[in-house]
């Protein structure tokens, strides 16, 4: 008889490394992967799919995968998004602080998958879903002062990936979102659907981006957040890539970060003529920002405020995500509508 399978042994199990299986091709453990022959003998039996094992870099952690995930925590939207649109929803165990409205066509699936609470959840809340995977969209789902860091999970003998954006160190482009996609194509043994995927994605983008061809390009500011000073998507974040790819210019592009903090003054010097305001939960309403931009009298010459020209995104579509090739669209009929009569 072979040993009960717990949630720590079912994730040791899980976790095959690359030298067992390049030792063999069939792995046999105790209580892991393994069937009786009827005489008492266990017989190993061979799952490990085609191309496996898998390295994966990731954010300065490599991780070797014997099989893919299984049972898989998606902790922010936009990585949810990605996996239900790789169509891996069989594999999702929990998700966790849902930022916007779910795309449509994945709301289905979607509502499908428990809710492990509206924020990032707890260490043992997330242990309590017993996965192998844990993937995060924004740095804070591996804080360490709250306890999820990744070498947490790994001690516990969970895997973890944290979305290519929050890696750091480059100007992130939408070449990065197809490389995400591929990447947790490879992991989850679904290449070929992940290219599927990056083909629908660049053509989007291609079909925005050539309808704005040849038109002059339109100042743009970001308004994510704040009162005081403005909150602004810099340089490094892939905003300033769906703003050009839309036919406009980030007016806060020389921002050597993601995100930052401008004063108002700046706003005024550059003459924006469309905000992009970005719309998640936790931030107030785009009627309540309209409206707080729309009453400051020192903005009352700015050419977007002047002429009402407001764009909105959810923040889920700015980020490495499906949502971003949709962003190019939706920002190219802001700044050019006479493109899309």
């Amino acid at each position: 008889m072979f040993p009960l399978l717990t949630p720590a042994r079912k994730r040791q199990c899980r976790r095959t490394t690359a030298a067992a299986v390049a030792l063999s091709a069939v792995l046999l453990t105790a209580g892991c992967g393994s069937s009786d022959d009827g005489a008492g003998h266990a017989k190993a039996t061979s799952t490990v799919p085609g191309g496996f094992p898998v390295t994966i870099d990731n954010c300065g952690v490599r991780t070797t995968y014997g099989t893919p995930p299984s049972r898989v925590v998606t902790i922010h939207q936009h990585p949810a998004e990605l996996m239900l649109a790789l169509g891996l929803e069989d594999h999702m165990v929990g998700t966790a602080f849902p930022d916007s409205a779910v795309l449509p066509e994945l709301r289905k699936d979607f509502e499908t998958v428990p809710e492990l609470a509206q924020r990032e959840p707890s260490f043992e809340r997330i242990l309590d879903a017993e996965p192998d995977f844990v993937y995060g969209g924004y740095g804070s789902a591996f804080a360490e002062n709250e306890g999820r860091s990744r070498k947490a999970f790994a001690d516990a003998g969970i895997d973890t990936y944290l979305n290519r954006e929050y890696c750091g160190g480059k100007q992130l482009t939408m070449e990065d979102t197809y490389a995400e996609v591929r990447t947790i194509g490879r992991i989850f043994d679904v290449s070929d659907r992940a290219d599927e995927l990056v083909a629908d994605l660049r053509g989007r983008v291609g079909e925005a981006a050539s309808a704005v061809e040849g038109e002059p390009e339109v100042p743009v500011f970001v308004y994510d957040s704040g009162d005081k000073s403005a909150f602004t998507a810099g340089g490094k974040g892939l905003g300033t890539e769906l703003i050009r790819l839309a036919g406009g210019k980030n007016v806060f592009a020389d921002l050597d970060e993601v995100f930052g903090d401008v004063s108002w003054e700046q706003v005024v010097e550059r003459r924006p003529e469309v905000i992009a305001i970005y719309d998640y939960a936790g931030a107030g309403g785009v009627e309540q920002k309209k409206k707080f931009l729309l009453s400051q009298p020192a903005l009352a010459d700015v050419p977007a405020v002047r002429n009402k020209r407001f764009v909105v995104l959810p923040l889920t579509a700015t980020l490495i995500g499906i949502r971003s090739a949709y962003a190019v669209g939706d920002l190219a009929r802001g700044l050019h509508p006479q493109s899309f009569r």
